[in-house]
């Protein structure tokens, strides 16, 4: 209720694209611009509040669908070609061993984002117990044929699992997709029972190959990724929801050899990801470019592998990988130190 002469002022929602996706906090420092294979551009800001880097502006529900669509999850039976798979099996089966040295069966285990079911899968012949989630598309209908995979489509939410249910929860790769990280992250510390491990790993924004190529970097990933927490940052933010530091991993041939790799080319070539996008499938995206030049990036490909398998081995050594691994170790209390 208003009183006397006093004017009435109307306050303007705040713009959209200066909300950070993490906390919510509003504007921050912008650093670069970007641009997604669709051809949409981006900027890129860094939160005043919790230092996060996020995506402006916010993509909008056509862009994410878009983002989203048949030619993301691979043309075919699988994501990448037979040979890719194999490849991609190996580095499923040593993140499962990884889980395994941790956490002792029988258990019950949670893949949040768990894509076409393979990594799970591992699990399951392990002798875990294992959940999963995964938004409606072509990924959970590869997941749904999983045997001893229960599949929750649709993101985590409330209610889904009981209070200290899980021994384990795994995000690998997920957290910068999520549009309500910090709810998630709370439904997880729930979920948890204590003394429980969550793993987790994501592009580290603060990576060697973060500040060589900026826009042009893989990991970014526009639109899909809607924002990046430093490797600091994300231990303060898993500090406050009572989660200790047990591992960190700046290592990862599967990801930052490639990443290395594809931001050259990105930085050399007309389109973006294009030899990334060509080994999924994606004709949609691929089709009209000429095969002579695919073939040309594909044996950049191989021939430098050895060379950024080099560059992946130093930036890990200045712990600046262009993605990094954590482990949390759920202590139920506050304030963790940072690593």
């Amino acid at each position: 209720m208003f009183a006397g002469n006093e004017s009435v002022k109307t306050s303007q929602p705040p713009d959209e694209g200066s909300v950070c996706t993490f906390c919510g906090g509003e504007g921050g420092a912008r650093l670069y611009r970007t641009k997604s294979i669709f051809g949409d551009e981006f900027g890129l800001r860094r939160c005043v509040d919790c230092r996060a880097v996020f995506l402006v502006p916010r993509p909008s529900a056509a862009q994410l669908e878009q983002a989203y669509e048949e030619g993301y999850y691979g043309g075919g039976r699988t994501k990448f070609g037979p040979w890719v798979e194999k490849v991609l099996g190996y580095f499923r089966s040593s993140r499962c061993r990884k889980v395994a040295r941790l956490v002792s069966r029988p258990a019950n285990i949670l893949d949040v984002g768990c894509g076409s079911g393979e990594f799970a899968k591992c699990l399951v012949e392990r002798g875990y117990r294992v959940c999963g989630t995964e938004l409606p598309g072509k990924a959970a209908e590869r997941a749904a044929q999983i045997a001893g995979l229960t599949l929750k489509v649709g993101p985590l939410r409330e209610g889904d699992f009981g209070r200290d249910y899980f021994d384990a929860v795994c995000m690998w790769h997920v957290l910068e997709h999520l549009a309500e990280p910090k709810k998630t992250l709370d439904i997880i510390g729930r979920i948890l029972k204590p003394g429980g491990y969550v793993f987790i790993s994501l592009p580290n924004i603060g990576s060697l190959q973060s500040r060589l190529f900026r826009g042009k970097w893989l990991h970014l990933d526009p639109p899909r990724h809607l924002f990046f927490l430093g490797r600091g940052d994300l231990v303060a933010e898993m500090g406050k929801l009572g989660f200790a530091p047990a591992r960190e991993s700046h290592l990862s041939i599967e990801q930052n050899v490639f990443g290395f790799q594809q931001s050259i080319l990105n930085c050399l070539c007309g389109r973006r990801d294009m030899l990334f996008e060509a080994l999924k499938g994606n004709v949609e995206y691929a089709g009209d470019y000429p095969r002579w030049k695919i073939f040309l990036q594909k044996g950049f490909w191989v021939a430098t592998f050895g060379l950024f398998v080099g560059a992946a081995v130093l930036e890990a050594a200045l712990r600046m990988g262009g993605t990094v691994e954590f482990v949390f170790r759920k202590t139920g209390t506050q304030g963790c130190r940072r690593v």
